[in-house]
């Protein structure tokens, strides 16, 4: 057993480390126009959603039926609105507030801007959350593949590690824009994408032991719902103050479509007996 967790922890790795790949793509560019911002913005809560409904929330209607899986996704909706309310939100200033501050000249520009900056690092905490809580799973089923072979469980690292660029680059950009840091930005979205060895470490001394398959699934059915949440009340509102509602709502389409096909050739990757 150890000599199989250690060949699926270094797989896992593969995974994780995408994260940082797709970080690279960010930082390697410039900061982005609050418009650009607002677009990919749109995008990255595209790859959430698209995470949340057609993966995890499906996953637990599938195996725990229709009542029960929408039980466990609405008490993860619940418990992040919850903390959500005990979170210290920044707020951007009113349009009127900010045509006053124009005319004071650069230090009410300078201002505006370090609001902009709050609550776009927010946004990038709350989607490295979301993607860490997704990357779990995914290092389960690292672990589980690899117990079928190496080849399985190669094959299934190199498609996650596909799959997980584009999470890198959701984290990263507003980390990136907010902070002006790109060692911040690598390293928060690393962070995030070593979720998955962790994953690998759960399943292989939790799992087998007290761990049932059926409250694991209402975890990641819950886990859909703190994703969806966390979408709906920080990216989305960002991407729409930033790009306008016509424009982001394209991009979280197209986010959605991405992430979509990109979930579709991670299943076809895994054996017919194991599901992500």
């Amino acid at each position: 057993m150890d000599s199989q967790v250690a060949v699926a922890l270094a797989l896992s790795l593969v995974g994780g480390v995408s994260t940082s790949i797709g970080a690279l793509f960010v930082i390697v560019n410039k900061t982005p126009s609050l418009k650009m911002l607002g677009l990919l913005q749109g995008f990255a809560a595209g790859l959430m959603l698209s995470i949340s409904f057609f993966d995890l929330a499906h996953n637990a209607l599938n195996s725990l039926g229709f009542l029960k899986g929408n039980l466990w996704f609405f008490a993860g909706v619940i418990f992040f609105a919850v903390v959500a309310s005990f979170i210290p939100e920044p707020t951007l200033t009113p349009t009127s507030d900010v045509k006053g501050r124009k005319k004071n000249g650069d230090e009410g520009d300078k201002d505006i801007m370090k609001k902009h900056r709050r609550q776009v690092l927010f946004s990038g905490i709350v989607t490295a959350v979301g993607i860490s809580l997704h990357n779990f799973p995914e290092g389960m089923a690292v672990f589980l593949g690899s117990l079928k072979g190496l080849r399985v469980g190669l094959n299934l690292a190199l498609a996650i590690a596909l799959h997980n660029i584009p999470e890198g680059v959701a984290v990263a950009l507003p980390v990136y824009f907010a902070t002006q840091s790109k060692w911040q930005a690598f390293k928060l979205a690393s962070l995030s994408g070593f979720a998955e060895p962790l994953g690998v470490i759960i399943v292989a001394y939790l799992f087998p032991s007290s761990l049932s398959p059926e409250i694991l699934e209402g975890l990641l059915g819950s886990v859909g719902g703190v994703m969806a949440f966390l979408t709906l009340h920080e990216m989305l509102p960002l991407a729409f103050d930033y790009a306008g509602q016509k424009q982001s709502v394209k991009a979280v389409f197209l986010g959605m479509a991405f992430m979509s096909a990109s979930l579709y050739f991670l299943s076809i990757s895994l054996p017919e007996d194991l599901s992500l």
